[in-house]
């Protein structure tokens, strides 16, 4: 089937993915768990530093999924990767 795909992606800069933080009132283990990376450490490697990574659209397109999808938009998408292959628990973290 014929798919768009991106062009000329730009990644949000790390003002905007502090902006976003705040905007959520997150902290980064939270937002960690938002942008499906491994704890506060790995989303302080996007969001500070000399050098920080650039957020990839795949990543992006992960949070903005999470924060518009409805719980069973979303669910169908986590139905789909399991489909396709993939094996994952999607559930509440530990405390």
């Amino acid at each position: 089937f014929p798919m768009k795909t991106l062009r000329n992606y730009v990644a949000p800069s790390t003002e905007d993915l502090a902006a976003l933080k705040a905007r959520l009132s997150m902290t980064g283990e939270q937002m960690a768990e938002l942008a499906a990376v491994a704890g506060s450490n790995q989303w302080r490697k996007y969001t500070g530093g000399h050098t920080p990574r650039s957020v990839g659209p795949h990543m992006l397109f992960w949070i903005a999924a999470r924060m518009e999808l409805s719980d069973e938009q979303f669910g169908a998408v986590l139905a789909k990767m399991r489909e396709l292959g993939a094996a994952f628990d999607f559930s509440e973290p530990q405390s």
